[in-house]
Formats: C-alpha cells, sequence, structure tokens
C-alpha cells in the first residue's frame, strides 16, 4: 500500500493571530509557522502502518511557497519517504482553497497510483473540514472521516469514528481516503538523526501548470475578523465555579 498524506503550512497553534489593516487577511510576515496539528496526526498514522509492514511507501504533498519545504522536510523527518511540493507564490497560497487542494491531491493520487489518501480532518488556519470529501469525491473512492483508530484488514481499512452518541465503525475498500482526528494518536518528535537523513531523501517540485489544474479563487473574502471573545471567554463557561 503507497500512502499520500497532505501536509499543510499553517500559522503555529501558539501564535497570537492579528488581522492585518485592510481586514482581507491575517499577519503572516515574521511568524512562526509550523505543520498543520491534525496533517501531523495523519502523517503519524501513515507511518505507523508503514512499520507495521501494512504500507510501503509514505509521501507527503504540501501546497504552498518555496517556505513549505521546511513543512516537507520536517515530514520526511517524521518517517515519510519522498516529498511533493506544488509551488506556487506568496500571494497565491492566501488564496487557496479546499477546492483546489483537493484537485491537486486527487490528481496526483490518480497518477502516481496510490492507494490511500491521507489528511488532518481539517486545518487550523481556515477550519473549512472539506479537503478530505472533496478529495473521496473526484476520485470516486470510499471516505472514512474523523478517524480515531485505523486498523488494516486484508485491503480493507476499518477505521473507527468518535460521534456524539459513542463510536462507529466503518470498514472500506482500499484504494480509500482517511481523515484524522485528534484522538487517533501522538505524533512523534523528529529526531537529530533524522532530520539529518531527511536533507537526502527526494523532494520533488511541482507547478499547478505541470498539473493542468485552475487556482484560480472561486469565492472573495469581503472582511477577516478575530473572534476574541469566542477564544477568550468560552473557556470560562466550562468551568464555571458550582453553587
Amino acid at each position: 500500500m503507497r500512502i499520500l498524506v497532505g501536509v499543510k503550512r499553517v500559522v503555529d497553534y501558539a501564535v497570537k493571530v492579528r488581522v492585518r489593516a485592510d481586514k482581507k487577511s491575517v499577519v503572516t510576515e515574521n511568524v512562526q509557522h509550523s505543520m498543520n496539528p491534525f496533517d501531523e496526526i495523519a502523517l503519524e498514522e501513515a507511518v505507523k502502518l508503514k512499520e507495521a509492514k501494512h504500507a510501503k511507501e509514505v509521501v507527503a504533498i504540501s501546497i504552498g511557497p518555496a517556505k513549505s519545504q521546511e513543512v516537507l522536510r520536517t515530514a520526511l523527518a517524521k518517517g515519510a519517504d519522498k516529498a511533493i511540493h506544488i509551488e506556487i507564490d506568496a500571494k497565491s497560497a492566501e488564496q487557496v482553497e479546499p477546492l483546489h487542494v483537493a484537485r491537486t491531491i486527487a490528481k496526483i493520487a490518480k497518477d502516481e497510483k496510490f492507494d490511500a489518501v491521507f489528511v488532518g480532518k481539517q486545518a487550523i488556519d481556515d477550519d473549512a473540514n472539506q479537503t478530505g470529501q472533496l478529495v473521496a469525491g473526484f476520485l470516486d473512492w470510499p471516505q472514512a472521516m474523523f478517524a480515531s483508530k485505523i486498523e488494516h484488514e486484508n485491503g480493507y481499512l476499518k477505521v473507527t469514528r468518535e460521534i456524539d452518541g459513542g463510536l462507529d465503525t466503518v470498514k472500506v475498500k482500499l484504494p480509500a481516503v482517511v481523515s484524522a482526528d485528534l484522538r487517533l494518536n501522538e505524533p512523534r518528535y523528529a529526531t537529530l538523526p533524522n532530520i539529518m537523513k531527511a536533507k537526502k531523501k527526494p523532494l520533488e517540485k511541482k507547478t499547478p501548470k505541470d498539473l493542468g489544474i485552475d487556482f484560480t479563487p472561486q469565492t472573495e473574502i469581503l472582511e477577516v475578523c478575530f473572534l476574541y471573545l469566542y477564544m477568550h471567554l468560552l473557556p470560562s463557561f466550562f468551568f464555571l465555579p458550582s453553587g
């Protein structure tokens, strides 16, 4: 089984996000970035399947400016065998939508004959939760979203999902698309020896033009606002003193 894993470069979760003066986007210059946490979980699960001999290759893919290669090198240091960078300029990267990402991942998965696509259930910057479902639609593959446990069984993936009423178990035939939820696993740290080895692993560069994919935005951002009250006051509602 060959697994393609989507990894996105996002503003680090520990950074306090600031909205630009034009209110069209957030400040990203001189701001710490890292791999989307849910994508880290998806990558970890793919690597664990490879270590268990259920997968023979794990390939990480990312769309973004040149700095996205930092995230891909991290993925290589954490166990991916190869990386694919779909390079676009920084301005275009701010306008990339789940539709563009899904078309790109689906194209690569189909052309290079992958057996599974793993992604995080959502990115922490836009919280869209659309990419995995769209990829499955474009490929016409079965999907298992919000996985909290994955087991490989003779050409199938048995996926356990956390739902409101408890646990839901689905079994999908490969090839399939899976999105990772928070409690699927705990991602490993990249060790120094593996970071050094990652520098020698292959990183292939492509452009949307190479794939024949149009990255023209389908939506227009009118205004971006930071929900300060929601982010800072909502936790207090869950920890109000009794009595």
